[in-house]
């Protein structure tokens, strides 16, 4: 008797294990060709194009590969920059036209040019819903990554950050920011008549100490710090994508993922310690002196929990203060080095834009009113 309910006992889990086992194996072909396959077939009726999908990888070899000879390749003036920035994205809109895809692993990421169709994505947000990727929230969230009753709560309490009086009255702290850098210039220059300066480490500079300054007002000197770890975190997510499409990867405990986690925790405890010193502030009643970004989201979000019960909470607002960075720091250094790689090519644009600025200043420190008459100028970061 006790040897047949063994048999039995036995019988039921070894079926039970190779049923786990089948389903397991099962799953993994699943995602790993007939799935993709099936999406390959699906895309292509509609009207898409590209490389035919290579088991488990997809495209990301080619992709690898294309960007690391892209980046070992010196660029031209002349060059098509888009070649250098997305080179294979580039090679497959060329082969393949605007309409393609590529294969991020077995997963297809498609090209929308058509201006209506992306028209009709932005409108229909509740179906085409923002892709959340487990590894960007190792660098930020914040308004860029809600949707909702959320976005809408954190866009009524930062809106008064961005008033039109409060950035006006940042357009001091701007001008000594650019004051320091524009003095280590003249100090290279008076060694030499003349000198080559690689401007685009002291232009990164420059908008990271802006936003410090601007964003953490007397805590800027905290902000850099943040600053600092927040830009190598950008570089480690760089690599840790190439990776991304693989299940279960970022808990792999190798260097890469232990210091992106690192970063994440260091990055969020010293923006809690600015926000404590702010919340201190508030407190003894300091709001007043609150004229940089995170001291008038504080005030901001005080004011919605003390009308509203409800407001951000504290990882809400790190996450915004996060984002206050990532928003505009690359972005603003990128912009500032093109437009002075433009007025080196065109000396004549050059020449009027300096011209506009001693007429409209002289030799006075900018005023935010008078900013509106800088057209040259305007026009030139505008194109």
């Amino acid at each position: 008797m006790e040897a047949t309910l063994w048999a039995v006992a036995f019988s039921i889990a070894f079926s039970t294990a190779i049923l786990a086992v089948a389903c397991a194996w099962w799953m993994l072909l699943n995602w790993v060709w007939l799935k993709p396959k099936k999406l390959e077939k699906f895309l292509r009726k509609q009207g898409f194009s590209g490389n035919s999908y290579k088991v488990f990888h997809g495209d990301m070899k080619e992709l690898a590969q294309t960007t690391k000879e892209a980046k070992s390749r010196p660029i031209s003036l002349s060059d098509d920059i888009a070649r250098r920035i997305l080179p294979f994205h580039h090679h497959i809109i060329t082969n393949f036209g605007k309409n393609s895809f590529i294969w991020m692993g077995p997963r297809p990421n498609i090209h929308i040019t058509d201006p209506k169709m992306i028209r009709e994505i932005f409108l229909k947000y509740d179906i085409f819903q923002k892709p959340r990727s487990p590894l960007v929230k190792l660098l930020v969230t914040g308004m860029a990554d809600y949707a909702g009753e959320q976005w809408f709560k954190v866009r009524k309490i930062a809106t008064p950050a961005f008033h039109h009086d409060k950035l006006k009255n940042m357009l001091p702290t701007i001008h000594k920011s650019c004051n320091d850098m524009l003095r280590k210039w003249e100090i290279s220059v008076s060694k030499d008549e003349s000198c080559e300066l690689d401007v685009w480490p002291h232009i990164q500079t420059l908008t990271a100490d802006v936003i410090s300054r601007t964003a953490f007002g007397s805590s800027f000197e905290e902000g850099r710090k943040i600053f600092a770890v927040l830009r190598e975190q950008i570089n480690l997510l760089i690599q840790a994508s190439f990776f991304a499409y693989i299940p279960g990867w970022r808990f792999v405990p190798n260097r890469l993922n232990r210091k992106l986690k690192s970063n994440h925790n260091e990055t969020g405890e010293l923006v809690k310690g600015i926000i404590n010193k702010k919340e201190e502030a508030l407190k003894v009643g300091k709001a007043s002196n609150n004229d940089d970004l995170l001291g008038i989201l504080m005030e901001s979000n005080h004011k919605e929990i003390q009308e509203k019960e409800t407001g951000l909470s504290i990882e809400e607002v790190i996450e915004e203060c996060k984002l206050f960075y990532l928003a505009g720091q690359e972005t603003t250094a990128s912009l500032l080095v093109w437009t002075m790689v433009l007025l080196c090519i065109h000396p004549e644009w050059q020449e009027r834009a300096r011209e506009e600025v001693c007429q409209v200043f002289g030799n006075r420190e900018p005023n935010f009113e008078e900013l509106n008459q800088l057209k040259v100028v305007s026009n030139l970061t505008l194109t």
